[in-house]
């Protein structure tokens, strides 16, 4: 299977499909991941059929899964909630699981109380052509920790290309989010609820276990030695990668 078809989940497969880091200089961000070993994919504007969202994007795509890293641009209610968690910290604010069909997760969420917002249809053009996906989101005060939501891909030949795969430091995916919470088994039974995942306690920390990926929950004290200083709770903490050669890292 090629990495393009590695981002079609199978019926009744969640997989982890991105975190985005809310930054406020796109060009900067790209600057950095550059010489980190990372291809960063070209500026790219968001928009949906009624408009743009007001938000631009670079992204490192990688063959499992991928990273964002989002900024808003116009003055639109989008870019308006990106600006106030900007306003908190830059860094991580959204994580998305991805589904082989949205509208039965925008179902599923709305009669387990999550209060979905109306399926979006999103779209933003490319070298190769345009990028289609479909996403849902809860209410935002049902998953405080960040903006939560699920994606249905719709084109990803369009983006998991050989040349955007093409990173230096071997990089391979993403394997990992950590979620901080005060209340940690709480906090991880409504992300069970929420995604239909199984939560285990592993030590300090509960895990969720997605058909690829993981999702860590933990108080501040758990994370911090894996992480290093968090964000207050309720917050998305960080996340993990894998690569072929740690040492090219370095």
């Amino acid at each position: 299977m090629n990495a393009a078809q590695n981002q079609r989940p199978s019926p009744g497969e969640l997989v982890l499909d991105h975190v985005s880091h809310f930054v406020p200089d796109l060009e900067a961000a790209a600057g950095w991941l550059q010489r980190l070993g990372f291809v960063v994919t070209p500026r790219s504007e968001q928009r949906t059929p009624e408009g743009p969202v007001g938000a631009a994007n670079r992204c490192v795509m990688l063959e499992e899964g991928y990273l964002e890293f989002l900024a808003p641009t116009l003055d639109t209610p989008a870019a308006a909630r990106m600006r106030a968690a900007l306003s908190r910290f830059v860094g991580v604010h959204l994580a998305c699981f991805g589904t082989p069909d949205a509208e039965a997760e925008h179902r599923r969420l709305a009669t387990h109380g999550f209060e979905p917002q109306p399926l979006v249809d999103l779209r933003r053009t490319v070298d190769e052509g345009e990028v289609r996906f479909r996403v849902v989101r809860p209410a935002p005060e049902r998953m405080p920790e960040g903006r939560i939501q699920y994606v249905e891909q719709m084109t990803p030949e369009a983006l998991w290309t050989a040349r955007n795969l093409a990173h230096a430091n071997g990089v391979t995916g993403l394997k990992a989010l950590y979620v901080v919470a005060d209340e940690a088994p709480a906090c991880a039974a409504r992300w069970a609820h929420f995604s239909g995942l199984l939560p285990r306690r592993q030590g300090p920390l509960v895990r969720l276990d997605c058909a690829r990926g993981t999702v860590w929950i933990g108080a501040p004290a758990a994370l911090e030695p894996l992480l290093g200083p968090v964000p207050p709770a309720p917050a998305l903490a960080g996340y993990a990668l894998a690569c072929r050669d740690p040492r090219a890292l370095l």
